[in-house]
């Protein structure tokens, strides 16, 4: 087999074996771009923002081609506790994106098309996947099946209200629907916050916990309260143009400095129970996986919303929080960033030329 055979094969069983939480990588991009904008950090901000546009188009080339070629895999994932949730990656990534498109280009048609192609996965996505979670005839306990993964589907909910509430600014025709859209998204996913949070200390706290399975997804944990900060400080920043939101501002107000504080609240036990894991476990850290964008996307949207929450209480201290933390939150994309293109290099030109057996990650 020559090499061009060689590579190509390699393409296809990554396309069979593609996870479909990738998208990650756009959401901690797009993110960290987003938080580097907003703190005047322009070149750091598009220069993510054009990798991200090009992580984004090959994602869903690699995406389009495991629904074509390899349905039955896609569909064993999709009905997976542990990869399930990870589909909502889509949406997350798409929101975040649209949400770049909007900010740092101004290009609105581009944000409307990322609004659409985020809402109509989130739907499908959403109802598909908890349709299927819910008839399953084989269940794992709570312990087996509940991983940090769970609250994805709630990220993605915030993001489809801050991806509304932005565009409602541009599009007065329709910006009541989309305040309205982001406004219920935002309670939305609110409610699903608490469902699955609670369900996260339950599992915490009340089961046994291994350092393996103690993976980068449940630093999600700390993300969905960032995102949700986020989604409010950007619907209080925006409720010109509807009276209604002007008289719930209290409310959101209440509401996001809560989701800030107890983002707050898991920081540290999240960095203690990483040290547990690496440190006193010993469980390997200086390998690429996929899973470490999970890490990278909570810095990055801890940044960006206590950057927007100093927009909406007025506190400046917040915004040297968050000049702070674009630097941690930007040397870990890097660090990530390099694993990655490791890996690829590896996989797709050293390996190959050379005749070697790609190594795994």
């Amino acid at each position: 087999m020559d090499r061009r055979s060689k590579l190509f094969v390699r393409l296809m069983q990554d396309i069979h074996h593609l996870n479909p939480g990738y998208f990650s990588l756009v959401m901690a991009t797009g993110i960290v771009s987003i938080a580097a904008y907003y703190l005047d950090f322009n070149k750091i901000a598009y220069g993510l923002f054009k990798i991200n546009i090009v992580a984004y188009g090959a994602l869903w080339v690699l995406t389009l081609g495991r629904i074509v070629f390899f349905p039955s895999a896609l569909l064993k994932d999709f009905c997976s506790y542990e990869l399930g949730p990870t589909f909502f990656t889509i949406p997350a990534g798409s929101c975040v994106l649209g949400s770049q498109v909007i900010l740092l280009s101004k290009f609105i048609q581009g944000g409307v098309i990322l609004w659409g192609i985020s809402t109509i996965s989130w739907m499908i996505i959403m109802y598909g996947f908890f349709y299927a979670m819910t008839i399953a005839a084989s269940k794992p306990s709570l312990g087996e099946g509940l991983t940090g993964t769970w609250s994805i589907p709630v990220v993605a909910t915030f993001g489809i209200a801050i991806l509304s509430a932005l565009l409602a600014v541009h599009l007065p025709a329709v910006r009541k629907i989309l305040l309205f859209i982001a406004l219920t998204a935002f309670l939305m996913g609110s409610m699903l916050y608490i469902f699955i949070i609670t369900l996260m200390f339950y599992r915490f706290f009340f089961f046994p916990f291994s350092p393996i399975v103690l993976s980068p997804p449940y630093w999600i944990n700390m993300g969905v309260e960032a995102i949700a900060t986020l989604a409010g400080a950007t619907l209080i920043i925006n409720t010109v143009g509807w009276s209604f939101l002007e008289e719930i501002k209290p409310f959101l107000k209440g509401m996001t400095l809560t989701f800030w504080a107890i983002s707050n609240w898991w920081f540290p036990l999240l960095l203690l129970l990483g040290v547990w894991r690496h440190i006193v476990h010993q469980v390997p850290i200086l390998r690429y996986n996929i899973q470490y964008w999970s890490i990278v996307f909570p810095l990055g949207m801890y940044t960006a919303c206590t950057f927007q929450l100093a927009q909406v209480i007025d506190i400046k201290l917040f915004v040297w929080i968050s000049s702070s933390t674009i630097v941690i939150a930007f040397i870990a994309w890097m660090l990530v960033f390099i694993g990655l293109c490791y890996q690829l290099g590896w996989d797709y030109v050293y390996a190959p030329y050379f005749g070697i057996k790609n190594k795994e990650y």
